[in-house]
């Protein structure tokens, strides 16, 4: 149950995401999604640096069941999921905040979101035989077709429909969102700690961010209040949310994950809702009770069928569960 929580609350934090955009300057989507992974991806770096420095949680485990065997294929599908991973987190953020910025934080968020767990849960089960649990199938059927409600309604004042453009953003949001959920979960199954893995892939891709942002920088983001923003979607909607998003990633399957971070959509739209007063329709409120059921309707799954534990890496921090 507390990978469930650390899971949902990381999703609380990533729902942030779209009205700090909205409340901040109108920066370019580009430069502020690096300035985004820049600093907070370069934090969660550093936070697994101490947290590996203190307890050797990068070090990989004894070969075994499900575990690579030989270093040099390991270091290999390590390089390669890191790579992989890295490029996810790149791609998704200039998509995201062209989404959002062109059809609203309400619809671009469940948008991007609501395609995420269906590409994630399909690819898992392609890539890495991880077959959905029917909790899985009967929770992401209600939050997707409650996304898909949330998606079509738009705003409830009778306005136009989404933007062509930024549900192309969005959706490309949701597929970069599934690769770099799976490179996280393939670098766990290869030995790393939640914490190193994340670090791995937001550090990398923050580190392309720099340069991209010396490039594309947006003069915005330098005012206090640009500083303000960019301090919130590194530190809280990156590095805090992505150590909780680790947690769970190794403690639940990536489909289940995929499926609980919902919560990220549910969160914007209420955002949207109160503080931007976005205007939604009656149907975007169904479309958020059914997404909210299917999130409860996942809850209840994990709690009732609970992963097995398998032997501990050596560290001296609780240890993820095999997946």
């Amino acid at each position: 149950m507390r990978a469930v929580l650390a899971v949902l609350l990381a999703a609380l934090c990533f729902g942030t995401t779209g009205t700090a955009q909205a409340l901040g300057p109108d920066a370019d989507p580009v430069a502020l999604g690096a300035a985004r992974i820049a600093v907070g991806g370069l934090a969660l770096a550093a936070v697994a640096a101490v947290v590996a420095r203190r307890g050797r949680t990068g070090a990989a485990p004894a070969a075994g069941p499900g575990r690579p065997r030989g270093a040099a294929v390991t270091r290999t599908g390590r390089a390669v999921a890191v790579a992989v991973g890295a490029a996810g987190v790149l791609a998704y953020q200039p998509a995201f905040f062209l989404g959002t910025g062109r059809n609203g934080v309400a619809v671009g968020t469940v948008i991007a979101l609501g395609s995420a767990p269906v590409v994630t849960g399909v690819l898992a089960w392609v890539l890495r035989r991880e077959r959905p649990s029917a909790a899985w199938v009967l929770a992401t059927a209600l939050a997707t077709a409650g996304v898909a409600v949330l998606g079509l309604a738009g705003p409830g004042d009778g306005g136009g429909g989404v933007d062509p453009v930024g549900v192309l953003g969005s959706l490309g949001a949701g597929a970069a969102y599934a690769l770099y959920t799976l490179a996280g979960a393939a670098l766990i199954d290869g030995g790393w700690t939640s914490t190193t893995s994340m670090g791995a892939v937001f550090g990398a891709a923050g580190a392309v961010s720099v340069p991209v942002l010396l490039v594309a920088g947006d003069g915005l983001l330098t005012t206090p209040a640009g500083l303000v923003q960019v301090a919130w979607l590194g530190l809280v909607t990156t590095t805090l949310a992505y150590v909780l998003f680790g947690y769970g990633l190794a403690r639940l399957g990536a489909a289940t994950v995929a499926t609980l971070t919902l919560a990220e959509p549910l969160t914007a739209t209420v955002l949207g809702l109160v503080v931007l007063h976005e205007r939604l329709s009656p149907s975007t409120l169904v479309g958020l009770a059914v997404l909210a059921a299917g999130l409860v309707a996942l809850t209840a799954g994990t709690r009732r069928h609970p992963r097995p534990s398998a032997p501990p890496t050596p560290t001296s921090a609780p240890t993820p569960r095999a997946r």
